[in-house]
This record gives structure tokens, C-alpha cells and sequence, in this order.
């Protein structure tokens, strides 16, 4: 039987920067030249900028990557280097977040959109989110009850459903979404399944 290599999640980087709004043409000319460059790129999927409200200091970018690899080859690229160089004296660079897989799901709706370069790519249908979390939330709560059932059984129902919510929110947050979330990447996207390419 023919294996595999595992899939890798998506990356999706967050970006907030800093202009000077009068300097507003200048900055739309850099992130089409910069998303002109990215899109040359393989594993590019998208990227999209936003401002909270018109006249605002603060521009946020999302841009997308199929896996983490093709992120980091864009990312050390002499072509962004010469590009973020490029904006020296006008840009000002004040956060950046890295999400992958369901984490973006829970990200609240930006106000205002500015451009929209590239379509961004869409969220799986709610109903495929619903059926991936409780993939993650059924075997885990029936070993919580199995495990630290009996411990917390003589408790208040209070008690016992915070002592079962404080164990199983880290585990589901940090262990067991991400990895059900990976395993079922390309049905969540609207992919063939691994076995079959």
C-alpha cells in the first residue's frame, strides 16, 4: 500500500502595519506590487487588506499559504526582503499572528474593507465545523467521564462541570482540534481525499 506524507494545515499570517493616511495611493500601490510578487509563489491562496475605519492609521493583511513551507520560502525570499525594504520611511510594522487550521474560524469580522486583491479563501461550511468539533469533543468527554467521572461523581453538578470544562478546554484548544482539524483538512476544504490523488 502506497503511504503518504502527512498533510500540512494552511497558514494564515496576520498583519497589522502603520501609514500615514494622506499616504493612502502610495500604500495601495505597495500591497499590489507586494501581493503581485506572492502570487508567483507556490502554496500562495490569498491575501486581503482592511482598515477599521476610513482615515485610520492602521491597515491589517491576511495572507495565506498552503503549509507552512511554502510561507517560510516566501517569507525568507529576496523578493519580499527587496519588497518590505521598499516601504522603509512609510510602513511601520506593529504585530504579526500566525494561525492554522480552525483557529481563524473564531476571528472576529473585520469593519470596513479597503481592497480586496486576491479572493481569500472560503471557511468549510458551519455544518463541517460543527461535525469537526465533535469528532474532538465526543471521545474526549467520554474519557473525561470514563477517567475524572468517578473523582468529581459525590460533587455538586456545578463543581463537577467546572472541574470536567477546566481539563477539557486546553485539551480540545491545544491537542485534539488541531490534529482532527489536520486529518480532516481536505474535507473541510472540498478536496479529494488523500488516498485518492
Amino acid at each position: 500500500m502506497e503511504t503518504t506524507a502527512p498533510q500540512q494545515l494552511a497558514v494564515t499570517v496576520a498583519i497589522t502595519r502603520r501609514a500615514d493616511p494622506s499616504r493612502n495611493a502610495e500604500m495601495l500601490a505597495w500591497v499590489r506590487a507586494g501581493t503581485a510578487l506572492a502570487e508567483d509563489f507556490p502554496g500562495f491562496l490569498g491575501v486581503g487588506w482592511v482598515r477599521p475605519v476610513l482615515g485610520s492609521t492602521e491597515w491589517h493583511m491576511l495572507y495565506r499559504f498552503a503549509d507552512a513551507d511554502a510561507l517560510h520560502v516566501w517569507e525568507e525570499s529576496p523578493q519580499r526582503q527587496w519588497w518590505l525594504s521598499s516601504a522603509q520611511g512609510m510602513v511601520e510594522h506593529t504585530r504579526v499572528e500566525r494561525r492554522t487550521g480552525i483557529e481563524g474560524w473564531f476571528d472576529p469580522p473585520q469593519e470596513r474593507e479597503v481592497d480586496d486583491l486576491t479572493p481569500a479563501p472560503k471557511p468549510p461550511p458551519r455544518w463541517k465545523q460543527a461535525v469537526t468539533i465533535w469528532l474532538g469533543f465526543f471521545p474526549l468527554s467520554l474519557l473525561s467521564a470514563l477517567t475524572i467521572g468517578h473523582l468529581v461523581a459525590g460533587q455538586n453538578v456545578v463543581v463537577r462541570t467546572l472541574a470536567t470544562t477546566l481539563c477539557l478546554t486546553p485539551l480540545m484548544t491545544y491537542l485534539v482540534l488541531p490534529q482532527v482539524t489536520k486529518a480532516l483538512q481536505w474535507w473541510l476544504q472540498g478536496q479529494r481525499p488523500p488516498w485518492r490523488r
